[in-house]
């Protein structure tokens, strides 16, 4: 199955985007790791007014197969939470570009966003 990003996210290695909003970022995970995980059943994410450092630890995502860690794709500080995904978690399976993001950042250092694929170089490294 070949998938499909949308032009104006960013990536990490890890798998999770940033999603541009203004001077927001979105946060999520990729529809291609989605895909990897299988059924969702549990996510756990930080709280609002906690700084997040690039390339930590900031929650989990429980499947029916594994327990995943998630790591930020930029530093900054949580302004928001997707409280529909903390409560359905199948929602993140159901759309996890759209509906489906995680929080909502105030970054630290917008430029991290540079360092990061962009979805033609991160839909060449999932697909290939």
């Amino acid at each position: 199955m070949a998938f499909t990003f949308p032009e104006n996210f960013r990536f990490a290695d890890s798998h999770e985007y940033a999603n541009p909003q203004g001077d927001l970022i979105r946060v999520g995970i990729s529809a291609f790791a989605v895909d990897q995980l299988g059924d969702i059943v549990f996510v756990e994410l930080p709280e609002i007014g906690t700084k997040l450092v690039r390339g930590k630890s900031f929650g989990s995502v429980e499947s029916v197969k594994a327990v995943e860690d998630m790591y930020s794709p930029i530093s900054g500080e949580v302004l928001e939470r997707n409280e529909s995904v903390l409560n359905s978690p199948e929602e993140l399976q159901n759309s996890p570009h759209e509906n489906g993001w995680l929080m909502l950042l105030r970054p630290s250092d917008p430029n991290q966003l540079e360092e990061l694929m962009d979805a033609t170089t991160y839909s060449n490294k999932v697909n290939s």
